[in-house]
């Protein structure tokens, strides 16, 4: 019984299949796309990206065990210098498969797998796309400053300035002003005759 057993065997036997699959392998490292079917594809995506991530620390036992896979000394160098370069940042998923349709002659499932980092096209048109902003519903909240930053700011209105209030003098006041300004004028009127006295005493 073949239970949980999901492997699929591509009805080849064990040699014919890894041969296959080494050759399929060498094919996408060297063009970085190839068409096939769609079972072939999902194996080779198993058996080709755990190559790849060997790739990314180039020392001579990753190179040995690659090259036990591969059995070709250009495809291991192409794909510890080019390739490697191209993914190292890249954590995983060094691959991406295409469905094209059925095949006219037996139906069956055809694709494109190709090595994602080569794809110019796809590239190009991801830059050009705005990020769209991730928003979770109960994430943490904002901190204040955060909040702060975003909001937009609010336009200070200026406030009308108070006028000075000018203070109409008492009536009261206003009497004792004008008393003391006829008193004022009074008393010279009163001194000129003093004058003209001492004038007569002295002649």
């Amino acid at each position: 019984m073949r239970h949980n057993k999901k492997f699929n065997h591509l009805g080849r036997k064990t040699a014919h299949r890894k041969a296959m699959l080494s050759n399929m392998a060498n094919s996408l490292i060297f063009s970085k796309r190839i068409t096939t079917t769609v079972a072939k594809a999902k194996a080779l995506k198993m058996y080709v990206e755990p190559l790849i991530t060997k790739a990314k620390n180039d020392t001579t036992h990753s190179r040995r065990i690659v090259f036990s896979v591969l059995k070709s000394k250009t495809a291991v160098a192409e794909l510890f210098r080019d390739v490697a370069d191209k993914v190292g940042e890249r954590p995983g998923g060094y691959t991406r498969i295409l469905k094209t349709g059925n095949r006219l002659g037996d139906n069956a499932e055809m694709c494109i797998i190709e090595l994602v980092d080569y794809n110019e096209n796809l590239l190009s048109a991801k830059e050009d796309k705005p990020k769209k902003r991730r928003s979770r519903r109960g994430g943490a909240k904002k901190s204040s400053e955060d909040t702060a930053a975003t909001q937009p700011k609010k336009k200070e209105v200026a406030e009308p300035k108070a006028e000075a209030v000018v203070e109409e003098p008492k009536a009261e006041e206003v009497k004792e002003e004008a008393a003391a300004e006829e008193v004022k004028a009074e008393e010279p009127a009163k001194e000129e005759p003093k004058a003209d006295d001492e004038e007569k005493k002295t002649e």
